[in-house]
């Protein structure tokens, strides 16, 4: 299998001589950036050889840096689609033929992406009945103790907050040695 992908491997690499859309990233992994660099309509495509490559599939990637952008179906509809098309290339050299594929379909693939970046804004996700009690949520802060404060209220206190059983009681053989043992001469213990 190795000799298929050292062929290959040469034959990208003289097919992509000086296109700055891709790259080689390590022996196995090669990237593809379709659209206009920085756009909103574009992406950068990174397939990689597995060990058993072509007769399995290659891993498919669009979760890059690059394509922070895209929005999540339009990664799944472009995953699917190159999925579908590697299928019928199984068993032979397909990385070139679906760069190509991706080209050829590119406005097709892109064209559910929003022209503009999908701004969240996160007082909607949050869920309150009304504005002031968010508000009062987000200024209520606990006191920060440091490490050491934190370590003496736990050795002072159990679990649940509460001082452990007996912290008052009185240790029987520290008060016995101070005050001594006092014989009784009526009742000799025999």
């Amino acid at each position: 299998m190795d000799v298929l992908q050292d062929e290959e491997r040469e034959v990208l690499l003289s097919i992509y001589e000086g296109d700055e859309n891709f790259k080689q990233i390590a022996p196995n992994t090669f990237q593809y950036k379709y659209g206009v660099c920085d756009s909103i309509k574009s992406f950068v495509l990174e397939i990689k050889w597995n060990s058993d490559y072509p007769n399995e599939l290659p891993e498919i990637n669009l979760d890059l840096f690059y394509n922070k952008h895209l929005v999540q179906s339009v990664k799944q509809i472009i995953q699917d689609l190159i999925k579908t098309e590697a299928e019928q290339y199984r068993g032979m050299s397909m990385t070139f033929s679906l760069f190509e594929f991706v080209k050829e379909k590119f406005h097709d693939l892109i064209k559910e992406q929003p022209e503009k970046p999908v701004e969240l804004d996160i007082n909607k996700l949050c869920i309150a009945e009304d504005q002031d009690s968010l508000q009062e949520t987000r200024k209520e802060k606990k006191e920060q103790l440091t490490k050491a404060q934190k370590r003496r209220q736990w050795n002072k206190l159990d679990g649940k907050g509460e001082k452990p059983r007996g912290w008052n009681w009185i240790d029987i053989v520290k008060h016995l040695s101070q005050t001594g043992c006092k014989e009784d001469s009526k009742n000799p213990i025999t």
